[in-house]
């Protein structure tokens, strides 16, 4: 079966959908960015009382884009004062309400939320580009397989932290999967990782990870500047 049509409307599909949530992430921690800068007014930490306003910054892209779960800020350490607040993170509550979200910040505790050395906060990090990390089970949240975009931001010309958001997979799969199931053969959206985000049959499993070398198997990497995901599919669908 010759499934060139179909693929390639499927990843200009997933390219179009992934850049727009990448250009809402980046729009994000530039307001996040501009709203410290403003706050500030020249000190060089944030201080709770510069974290005035951030929550309706969160509050605002929840209620614009609804396949978010979750939006927020997560600082560096370094950037934050004594004393001073690390994250300001709200989230979709069953009811359609908006809550803040509150992690473990004790360490040592069997909870506790080192973020600093979770990828989509040291890769932002170390690269000062945006980033996506999953599909991985958010114990800390919502306990469901999530992905998590974020883009660095700075003040004063320092890198200050990431701004972003939560897709749950349930919430993502009937905006990804008609585009998926266009495909004839078995295909998937995976991750820089070679691990499966979400497939179209059986055959890939979310969190997978994809061996490389089937014959039949072919890839097309996804016009998504930085986050590394990719569409791989087969020629024909095969029996799981």
């Amino acid at each position: 079966m010759n499934s060139t049509t179909e693929v390639s409307r499927a990843v200009d599909a997933l390219t179009s959908w992934i850049n727009g949530v990448a250009t809402e992430t980046k729009s994000l921690a530039k307001d996040v960015a501009a709203l410290l800068d403003r706050n500030l007014a020249g000190k060089s930490k944030v201080s709770r009382a510069a974290l005035t306003g951030l929550d309706e910054l969160s509050r605002k892209f929840l209620t614009k884009n609804t396949y978010a779960v979750g939006a927020g800020t997560f600082f560096a350490a370094a950037s934050v004062e004594e004393g001073g607040h690390a994250f300001e993170w709200w989230f979709r509550k069953e009811s359609g309400a908006l809550g803040r979200l509150d992690f473990d910040m004790t360490p040592g505790s069997a909870r506790y939320y080192d973020y600093e050395k979770l990828p989509f906060f040291s890769t932002a990090a170390a690269t000062g580009e945006q980033t996506v990390w999953g599909p991985y089970i958010d114990y800390s949240g919502f306990e469901e397989y999530i992905l998590t975009f974020m883009a660095p931001f700075s003040v004063h010309g320092h890198f200050s932290g990431v701004a972003g958001c939560d897709i749950r997979l349930t919430d993502l799969e009937p905006i990804i999967m008609p585009d998926l199931l266009l495909i004839p053969g078995d295909a998937a959206l995976v991750n820089a990782s070679n691990r499966v985000v979400l497939g179209n049959s059986g055959m890939y499993l979310v969190g997978e990870r994809i061996k490389s070398g089937s014959p039949d198997q072919h890839r097309v990497t996804l016009d998504v500047p930085h986050l590394g995901l990719s569409l791989i599919y087969t020629t024909s669908r095969q029996s799981s």
